[in-house]
């Protein structure tokens, strides 16, 4: 396919592809900046801090294998987004492709996917900030009661809804705000974390860890964990801890050299992002173990925040870093993130998809400026609701995200192959990354969305939480996306050329 830096949208090429530019500061970010922000919108500190218990939970001292498993389908769908981005660079990524592979209907489900799951996790993030905040007041002033002002529920509300606020606002000023921020933010959390490492290592060298258990081949043998039902819990919990990288792509409109610099970007962030979680996952079984007492990674009472409990212990005088690097990683990316929603509105909007509003970019910041507004208000909205109705909602939030992720991420696969089916057989490396690849990867998380899906229909599922009978994670899995049928059938009354066709259309 030849590729055209034509940008306006009555040019014969762009017209074939059915894609156009949007107004966005073309140029704008490069290699470097590109992961920096990729890494960024995983946020590893937070992440980590979230997943660990509860994966280990799951599958104790198989943690190591559990999230290399959870690497492979994400590294298998990378490559087909890539594909995909190389042959039509485009901002609203799993939206635009899915509707030029499978047509209108699938389209705007893979791009609702993506942006019920990004709006999610912001106010997911946005909560982890807040507390981390407390934390680390208290720390700092001495005072343990601070950390309590976290659970003070309109005092937790205005703080949380002010970092949605400010993460909006540097969104809002366009890509340059955004990565000057993420340097730092991106570079200090990586160092703590390395720093945590090494000092959990030297403990269980001297003698001084907390449970020290000496690292087996074991822990990287996938087939030792107990059932198929932990397997893919386990599973799906890897695939949120890897879950932002695509965010590279979604700047393909604003990065130097479109179709080659976002695919390199989200491969590159993957392979960062598995050293850092290996490293530290290796480190926190070795030190604590997966006991359920005391400082034990399997202790329900450490899930909520594994290295809550454990920087103290292990880093000594300078756990206060750890809290502070959770909250950069955390504001960072609740920052990073609004990439995402943002540019995938502003698709639909440009494509009439969603109302023209969502197509408005900021004349002075080239950003998408109703987008980035309309996803905080959302996230903000989010957040109130779940909080002020249940603690446990936010939380089987984070489950509920898992099945989201393999929804939209398994249409794009799957995109990929169906859009490149005429080339699939035309030589090694066309078969690997434009079929095989994304196949695979495609499969696999769409046969974790039904399993996941399926067990989570048990009440104990989560938090054991349950409406009418079924668990709070399926109920908000499932609400979500039917919400997303919902309101697509409300827009294909308003906004009927779009899927009809007329817009983006189908084809190769």
């Amino acid at each position: 396919m030849t590729t055209d830096h034509a940008t306006s949208p009555t040019s014969h090429h762009e017209e074939r592809k059915g894609l156009s530019a949007k107004g966005l500061k073309a140029g704008s970010v490069g290699l470097i900046g590109a992961v920096v922000i990729g890494v960024s919108c995983i946020a590893p500190a937070y992440t980590l801090t979230a997943a660990l218990g509860p994966t280990v939970s799951e599958v104790g001292v198989q943690l190591p294998a559990i999230f290399l498993v959870g690497f492979i389908p994400m590294l298998l769908v990378a490559f087909g987004y890539r594909e995909l981005n190389n042959a039509m660079p485009d901002a609203g990524t799993s939206f635009t492709w899915a509707s030029r592979a499978f047509g209108p209907w699938i389209g705007w489900m893979g791009g609702w996917g993506l942006i019920a799951a990004t709006i999610i996790v912001l106010s997911n993030l946005a909560a982890v900030a807040v507390d981390f905040f407390y934390l680390m007041l208290a720390q700092l002033f001495g005072n343990p009661e601070l950390a309590d002002l976290s659970t003070n529920l309109p005092l937790n509300i205005a703080t949380t809804l002010v970092f949605i606020a400010l993460a909006c606002w540097v969104s809002y000023r366009g890509m340059e705000t955004t990565k000057g921020v993420q340097y730092v933010l991106v570079a200090f959390q990586l160092l703590v974390l390395g720093w945590f490492a090494v000092a959990a290592f030297s403990h269980v060298a001297n003698g001084t860890a907390f449970d020290a258990t000496a690292i087996s081949p074991d822990w990287f043998n996938p087939f030792a964990v107990g059932s198929f039902s932990a397997f893919a819990a386990g599973v799906s919990l890897s695939i949120f801890i890897y879950w932002g990288w695509d965010v590279t792509l979604t700047m393909n409109e604003e990065t130097r050299n479109p179709e080659k610099t976002p695919g390199r970007a989200a491969t590159v962030t993957v392979l960062v992002i598995v050293v850092i979680y290996m490293t530290v996952a290796l480190s926190t079984l070795a030190f604590a173990g997966i006991g359920e007492e005391g400082l034990g990674a399997g202790n329900p009472e450490n899930q909520g925040s594994i290295f809550a409990v454990l920087a103290g212990p292990v880093m000594g005088p300078f756990a206060i870093l750890m809290s502070l690097a959770i909250l950069s990683s955390s504001a960072a990316s609740l920052q990073s993130t609004f990439v995402s929603p943002a540019r995938t509105l502003l698709a639909m909007g440009h494509y009439s998809a969603l109302p023209p509003k969502f197509g408005r970019v900021s004349p002075k910041h080239k950003s998408p400026s109703y987008a980035t507004i309309a996803a905080a208000v959302a996230a903000a909205a989010f957040y109130v609701i779940t909080r002020t109705t249940s603690e446990n909602a936010l939380w089987d939030t984070i489950t509920a995200l898992g099945m989201m992720i393999c929804f939209y991420y398994g249409i794009t696969a799957l995109a990929c192959v169906w859009f490149f089916r005429a080339e699939a057989f035309s030589g090694a490396r066309a078969f690997f990354f434009k079929f095989l690849a994304p196949l695979l990867g495609g499969i696999i998380l769409l046969v974790m969305f039904f399993k996941t899906a399926y067990d989570s229909m048990d009440p104990e599922y989560g938090s054991g939480s349950s409406v009418g009978g079924l668990g709070l994670v399926f109920v908000l899995g499932m609400g979500v996306i039917l919400l997303g049928v919902v309101l697509m059938l409300v827009m294909s009354r308003i906004r009927p050329e779009f899927f009809k066709g007329q817009v983006l259309p189908k084809g190769n």
